[in-house]
């Protein structure tokens, strides 16, 4: 297939254009390399260094393409930062995934992947979400994805777009082969910032409320291996291929790890017994968050490899130890 990838040298999309490329498809990537680098694109994959915002840009990219697929991963993704600044999240989530969908109307492009995420659910009380739970973002960054998945949702009904929606849990590690991994050097994500307090990077490692009615009194969340959560993407673009109709998959393990858990299996894998200290609860964090991933399952075309936090984590901390260059 001939396809295009926005966020296609992020850490997620990097990961997916390696896949795609691997089994034989020509993959132009759409980047403005804000957050992604030329250095994870493994096979010459054409780069298009431009911004979702340029629309002649990006109307040139789609008319001169002729793509089968867009795989939409550019976005911003830190949910505290959502919350202060908002416009940011509504113009390069929600006004630049109208802009890509419009341009793939325009110019006769009839798949779509889009890249979306659990905390459109915000808080379920279960603390497990499924597909059919009404969603209830707690934050712009959530709402940014569900108004770009409604957009999707209206504009397949009106022109006959085909679409999947991933929502995505906690995605962590690196590819085992240590080619790529998350580069952002002031991530969020946990397990990179564990990882980068393992190394002395950080001098500390936040817990965000200790008083929750889990297990431990940590947060419980659903951490998938990268690999996998690429892996998704081609099942997606296989199962539109076959016919498919359009639909919503988690994709998540669903299992759930406590905070607590994961620091304790980074300082075991790397030896390292880095400072934690306790803060309160931060807003609209649920106690909670684990996918029901039946539905993806059950497609059949999904098949999970690295379901396993020592794997995940292992994986993390070697691609952290080479991105910094310290050897061993």
């Amino acid at each position: 297939m001939n396809l295009l990838i926005t966020g296609g040298a992020g850490y997620i999309g990097s990961h997916v254009a390696r896949q795609l490329s691997e089994q034989g498809d020509s993959v132009t990537v759409f980047d403005n390399l804000s957050t992604g680098s030329r250095e994870a694109l493994l096979y010459s994959e054409k780069l298009i260094h431009a911004d979702l915002a340029d629309e002649k840009a990006l109307t040139e990219a789609v008319s001169n393409g002729r793509f089968d697929a867009v795989l939409h991963f550019a976005a911003s993704i830190v949910v505290p930062e959502s919350v202060s600044d908002p416009l940011k999240y509504y113009s390069n989530n929600t006004a630049n995934t109208l802009r890509l969908i419009k341009a793939c109307v325009d110019y006769g492009i009839e798949k779509f992947i889009f890249s979306s995420t659990a905390a459109v659910y915000g808080m379920p009380s279960s603390g497990y979400a499924d597909e059919t739970a009404p969603p209830a973002p707690m934050n712009p960054y959530g709402a940014s994805k569900l108004m770009s998945e409604q957009i999707l949702r209206d504009t397949s009904l009106a022109h006959g777009l085909k679409y999947v929606v991933l929502r995505y849990f906690n995605v962590a590690g690196a590819d085992p082969l240590l080619r790529m991994g998350q580069r952002t050097p002031n991530a969020t994500h946990l397990i990179k910032v564990c990882c980068q307090a393992a190394l002395g990077l950080r001098d500390r490692v936040e817990i965000f409320g200790v008083d929750y009615p889990t297990k431990d009194g940590t947060g419980v969340r659903d951490y998938i291996h990268v690999e996998d959560l690429a892996s998704a993407h081609l099942a997606a673009l296989s199962y539109l291929n076959d016919g498919g109709e359009s639909s919503i998959f988690n994709v998540g393990y669903g299992e759930g790890s406590t905070v607590r858990e994961v620091i304790e299996m980074v300082k075991k894998v790397s030896g390292v017994d880095f400072k934690v200290v306790e803060s309160p609860r931060r807003p609209g964090d649920p106690a909670m968050l684990v996918a029901r991933n039946e539905k993806i399952k059950n497609t059949g075309r999904w098949k999970p490899r690295y379901n396993n936090l020592e794997k995940i984590i292992t994986d993390a901390w070697r691609w952290e130890r080479k991105l910094n260059r310290i050897g061993g």
